[in-house]
Order: structure tokens, then sequence, then C-alpha cells
């Protein structure tokens, strides 16, 4: 019988690590954490299905670290998308090329730390699943394995890419395809420019994203086309699509959390923020305005004051410390020391004084 027990909490304690092991969520430590509203775990394939089947529309954002992954995670969104565009919203460049697979991995772990619910994707930066099969499956691999991330997004439509898609979905890793205006060839599209506006440009937005579907991609972005090439796209796929610039008959949406939040105010951003984005707020304002009340009262010396100098000591400790001092030959701290205690004493009041002793 004591075999029994004992075998009983072996087999538990192993079925408590395996479950840790597979997580890529950490348990909780000393420091705690906002709430979600939803108690619900992460967002599965088969939940997005449903959503996709009973209409219900599907919320996307794009974030890059762990702060703004705790806020999606809160709200309920359904997808966290880390973006190659981390290469401008984040690291400062003009373009989504120059971002690496290890700075990428940085920001999928990151935000991986802080969304508990969503489904996580991570992009796969130009350069690293163009070449070959081997090296697209080998990527993705690794954003799942080393990114914490639960399926991945590549861009384009040529068959090489489409190849490289068939392939990651093949080696059992879910793909969201992205088609119209696809940041990492503005190369041979001549820059940031919107897709689909001809009849040859558009019916190759939709052929394009029933290739995708065709080679198991379970998602297309839809990115900078016309509304009405969005929606014979949408009609015409079996998949949810996400458009981003792409008008309101996708099967969801997708915007930065730095766009949507009107984050960053500078002329960088301001040249690279697209006219589709919708600033639901000017979070940058208020961090700008923040930045300089700290900056004046620190200046003019009026923070920290009593409140935001918690730490104490009694009279007696501080005549100890003078002392002590004064016997290193450090008169002028000793009576840097007890001017400061009495000072802070004034500024906090007599009720404050005594209730420290």
């Amino acid at each position: 019988m004591a075999f029994l027990t004992k075998l009983s909490k072996t087999s538990s304690l192993s079925r408590a690590c395996l479950s840790r092991c597979m997580s890529h969520v950490p348990e909780n430590t000393v420091y705690g954490g906002p709430t979600p509203q939803t108690t619900d775990r992460r967002v599965t394939l088969n939940q997005l299905k449903q959503k996709y089947k009973k209409g219900e529309l599907i919320t996307v954002v794009t974030a890059y670290d762990y702060p703004s992954a705790v806020h999606l995670d809160i709200v309920g969104i359904d997808i966290c998308l880390v973006g190659d565009s981390a290469s401008m919203v984040v690291h400062g460049h003009d373009t989504t090329l120059p971002i690496s697979l290890e700075e990428m991995l940085v920001h999928c772990r990151a935000v991986a730390r802080g969304a508990k619910r969503p489904l996580l994707v991570g992009d796969l930066p130009f350069g690293t699943y163009e070449t070959s099969t081997s090296q697209a499956v080998d990527t993705a691999v690794k954003v799942l394995k080393e990114g914490a991330m639960d399926a991945i997004k590549l861009e384009g439509g040529s068959p090489a890419r489409i190849t490289a898609a068939k392939a990651i979905v093949e080696a059992g890793i879910a793909v969201i395809g992205h088609v119209g205006l696809t940041p990492q060839a503005i190369s041979v599209l001549g820059g940031f420019r919107p897709q689909g506006k001809n009849v040859s440009s558009a019916i190759k937005v939709v052929e394009t994203a029933m290739a995708l579907q065709e080679v198991g991609c379970f998602s297309v972005v839809l990115e900078c086309v016309p509304a009405p090439v969005a929606a014979a796209a949408t009609s015409a796929l079996q998949i949810p699509t996400i458009g981003i610039g792409a008008g309101p008959f996708c099967s969801g949406q997708v915007l930065v959390y730095h766009d949507l939040l009107g984050m960053l105010q500078h002329p960088h951003h301001a040249k690279v923020t697209p006219k589709f984005c919708k600033q639901y707020a000017r979070v940058g304002d208020v961090i700008n305005k923040a930045l300089l009340d700290y900056k004046e009262e620190v200046t003019n010396g009026s923070f920290p004051g009593p409140s935001h100098s918690p730490y104490k000591m009694n009279d007696n400790e501080v005549n100890g410390f003078y002392k002590e001092l004064e016997k290193m030959g450090l008169n002028k701290a000793a009576s840097a020391a007890t001017a400061a205690a009495e000072k802070m004493s004034t500024a906090q009041g007599p009720d404050v004084e005594k209730s420290q002793k």
C-alpha cells in the first residue's frame, strides 16, 4: 500500500513537471502581475476556427516586449503578432529588412513571458527562409523552440515562399501567410506602396491568398489593398483573413501596438506611421509631459520629496552614524548627514517623526 501511495505521488509530481516543461508561461513568482479579464487558457487554432465559423471578428495586435504583451493579455486580444516591424518601431530602422533572427527571438521570448492567453505568432525575418525549404523549416522551428511562439508568419506569394510555407506546415508548424503590401519586398515593389489597385494586381492578391490556403496556412494577412479586393479574397477563402489597411470586410484586424496608442510622437515615426492607422490614444504626448515634469522637478530640487524618500534612521542611529563618521575623519560628511536628517524630519512634520520612533 505504501508503495502505491509513493507511486501515486511520483506520478503526480511527474505530471506537474511535464506540464511545467511543456508550458511557455513562467510559474508564479514573488512578484505579482495584473490579472487578465478572462481566465481562458491560451487561444488555440480550434478556437479561432470556431470564431471564424460563427462570423466573430478576430483581434490581432503586433507587440514586441513584455509590458505590451501584458496589456494585450489583460484585455483579451486573440492573437499577439511579434512582427519584424520591430525593426522600424523599436530599433529605428527605415525598413523591416535589417532585423536579425536573433533580435526577433529576444522580442519573442519577452512577449511570451507577458502574454498568457493570446495565440503567439512570430514573424520570420528577411533572409531567414528564402534560400531553401530546409532553411525555412529550421528558422520556423527555432522561432517555436527558442522564441516560445505558437505559430509563425511569413510574407509573400512567390512560388518559393509558397513552397516554404508548405514545408513549414508539413513540419507540423502553424503558418499565417501575408499578401498585398509585403514590406520585406519593398525593393521589388518600389517602396511601401498599396497593392491590388488595378485588375491584374487585384487578381494576384486573391490568387496568392488562395495558394497560401492550399498549402495549409491557417490564416492570411491582407495588407494595404482596396476594400473590394479584401472582400473578394475573404469570400474566396475558407480560412480567416486579417486586414491591415484593407478595409472592414476581413475576418479580423491587426494594428501595431505603438501605432494604435499614438505612443511615439517624433519625426521618424510620423514618417512611417501608416495612413490607415487609427490612434485610439495619444500616449506619446502623455509620456512627453511626464518626462518634462520629471526633468523640471529634478532640476528645481522638488523631487524626491519626503513622500518619495521612505527609508529612515531613528535619532539614535543618526547620532551613532555621525560619531562614526567623525572618528573616520569625515567631519564634512558627518555634518551633511546630520543636516539631511534634520531637514527630512522638519519636512515630514512631528506626527511622522513620532511614528518612526
